[in-house]
């Protein structure tokens, strides 16, 4: 199994609500706000409300797939589109995210970045870095390839230097019986799942490689990934893409104790045959899988495109009051959305409106037109966890520099140099060790220019569902806690003040896939089926990752356009037939007068034949009479001589 450190995750699922950052270094903020056009339109073809990643990305697609066939607008209360993603760059050299700082490369990210011409401003990691892992005063490194391409790769990953096999045989991070624990459950096998219980991931990882794995490497990854709890998070829906692993080594006859080894095995050898039946477009710029990346100048870079090129088609600070079913009408146009906006209430009838915006933002008016379920589900106390709906836990982010001879000068294992060129993409702290800070991830060593060549950037995730509490401290004690946890981990007893470049609060970060969380999404999905062209999406669906995000922007559009075509296809259908209608009562209204003149002349011949009808009835009576008395005659003839 490849478990790869992901606080790029961190604060991708980011609120709508204000929130406060600052800089202690005087920005040059390359992000700029959209221009307001001057009017609204008052009618499109779909409204997408949020312009976080997954609206902006789906508003592009949108309008990209359909070639501008598809009148598309994309609203955001805020005064600027990308949500969490935004980049500042100091004028003494320093590059900050807000959010998060990096993606896992996924040909979605490759394609939007061509299609809008900012491929050649892409930037990868080098693939070797690990992630490090904080654990009894010491770094330990996860395992991780060296770059190496498909079966290479997965060699690497297995027998490299820093592979499996040594992190297995010469690792420190887990004791002896740790590692036989966790080579059993994935060499041989474990218990099997209990029946009709869903399980939180803290339960999965225990039942299959054992708790001290859990507590050394699964805990800390998934307090980078959600800032969450794995004792309350689902592991089907948290995690699903691992937790499948074990449905894939149940596949295997001959595995039948589910060794997870061979099911990860089985899921790579399928994903290799997936990608080479779907290769990158050969016009795409090169890329790994996985691999980390950014942008020259940072995340906001895509957002920042996508604005210019929608134009007047993004609609900033424009506030969603509620969406209610419009009239009927012949254009097709189902829905009415209000809006507060600087030039005051604007109304915009759409034939489609798809909703990206966080769950929390969806408690109050926004649908209870139109969906008043959905309200009270997401005002629903889950039982499960005791919280209400679906829980955004508050998270921090703070950028600070040292400057690198204020590392400490330790070599670190497997190979990959000195502490104070931080070869690695970070680091992360388990809860057991006792520090606040959640993850750091060393941002000059993952991109060239970050930060002058003197200095070390490191930023800091710290706060999440485990520590609530942080929301009680000031910014001045947030940054005593992130420099505590760099000076135990990192830096050298005297290294001096950190130099904070930025730091920004998220009250209501990341969504929580805790347990009963699919079950929350099925009534969700039920409830949506019933609407005709609307839909209520965001990363408490499809994924909080970037690379989530953005697939979901290129997929959900395909679906808003067949959708959008179908229905005009449709209506096409319907007024063909109201013309085919119209045609034939004017042929009838044509011939109408041919149909009085039919109806006259039956009229006189119904006359005629009334006028000769007494003669005629008569003279057929008694022909009739003389007929019947001959026939008599003829009868009696003939039976006479048969009774005799």
């Amino acid at each position: 199994m490849k478990f790869q450190f992901s606080s790029y995750a961190l604060a991708l699922a980011l609120s709508s609500q204000s929130s406060d950052a600052f800089s202690l270094s005087k920005p040059t903020i390359r992000s700029f706000k959209p221009l307001r056009a001057s009017s609204a339109p008052s009618e499109v073809d779909c409204i997408v409300v949020g312009g976080g990643i997954s609206g902006s990305t789906l508003a592009h697609n949108i309008d990209f797939q359909s070639a501008g066939e598809i009148s598309v607008i994309l609203t955001e209360a805020r005064d600027y589109i990308g949500g969490n993603v935004k980049s500042h760059r100091t004028e003494d050299g320093f590059l900050w995210e807000e959010g998060p700082n990096s993606f896992a490369a996924q040909p979605s990210i490759v394609r939007i970045s061509h299609e809008l011409g900012i491929d050649d401003q892409l930037v990868f990691a080098d693939e070797s870095l690990p992630p490090w892992v904080n654990h009894d005063g010491k770094l330990h490194p996860l395992p991780k390839g060296q770059g190496g391409k498909g079966p290479k790769g997965q060699l690497e990953l297995v027998f490299g230097r820093n592979g499996v096999l040594k992190f297995g045989l010469t690792g420190e991070l887990l004791s002896w019986p740790g590692k036989i624990r966790a080579g059993i459950g994935a060499l041989l096998g474990h218990l099997p799942p209990p029946e009709g219980k869903e399980e939180t991931i803290r339960e999965w990882v225990t039942r299959n490689l054992g708790e001290e794995v859990f507590l050394r490497c699964i805990d800390p990854f998934v307090s980078g990934v959600y800032a969450g709890n794995p004792e309350t998070l689902s592991m089907s829906a948290a995690l699903s893409k691992i937790n499948r692993i074990e449905n894939y080594a149940y596949s295997i006859d001959w595995n039948k104790f589910g060794a997870i080894f061979y099911g990860g095995l089985a899921r790579q050898v399928e994903l290799t045959k997936e990608r080479k039946a779907d290769p990158p477009n050969p016009e795409w710029v090169e890329f790994e899988y996985g691999n980390p990346g950014s942008y020259r100048e940072g995340l906001s870079t895509l957002p920042n495109a996508i604005n210019a090129r929608l134009g007047d088609k993004v609609k900033t600070e424009w506030k969603l009051i509620t969406i209610e079913e419009s009239p009927a009408n012949e254009k097709g146009y189902k829905y009415v959305a209000t809006y507060e906006t600087p030039d005051g209430i604007q109304k915009v009838q759409t034939k489609s409106i798809v909703s990206t915006l966080p769950t929390h933002a969806l408690t109050g008016s926004v649908l209870e037109n139109v969906m008043p379920e959905a309200k009270d589900l997401f005002n629903t106390i889950r039982s499960k966890v005791l919280r209400k709906g679906i829980y955004h836990p508050p998270v921090v982010a703070v950028t600070v520099a040292y400057p690198k001879s204020s590392f400490k000068d330790v070599e670190l294992p497997n190979g990959f140099g000195n502490l104070q060129d931080l070869p690695g993409f970070g680091s992360l702290n388990p809860r057991s060790e006792g520090v606040r800070t959640l993850g750091t991830l060393w941002s000059s060593s993952l991109f060239p220019d970050r930060c002058p060549e003197d200095y070390n950037l490191l930023l800091n995730y710290i706060g999440g569902s485990r520590d609530v509490g942080l929301a009680e401290l000031t910014n001045e004690e947030i940054i005593g806690e992130v420099d505590k946890g760099c000076r135990e981990v990192l830096l050298k007893p005297n290294a001096p003040e950190p130099k904070v470049i930025g730091m920004k609060i998220w009250p209501t970060a990341i969504p929580q896939y805790e347990l009963g969380h699919l079950e929350l999404m099925e009534k969700l999905e039920a409830l949506e089926k019933e609407m005709d062209g609307l839909w209520v999406c965001g990363n408490y669906r499809t994924g909080v990752a970037f690379p989530d995000c953005v697939t979901f922007g290129y997929e959900h559009a395909k679906t808003v356009i067949d959708h959008l075509k179908s229905s005009e296809n449709a209506e096409s259908a319907v007024k063909e037939v109201k013309a085919e209608e119209v045609v034939a009562a004017v042929e009838v209204e044509k011939i109408a007068p041919d149909v009085e003149k039919m109806k006259a002349e039956e009229v006189v011949a119904a006359v005629e034949v009334e006028e000769i009808a007494p003669d005629v009835v008569e003279e057929v009576k008694a022909e009739g009479v003389v007929a019947a008395v001959e026939e008599e005659e003829e009868t009696i003839d003939v039976s006479i001589p048969y009774d005799a």
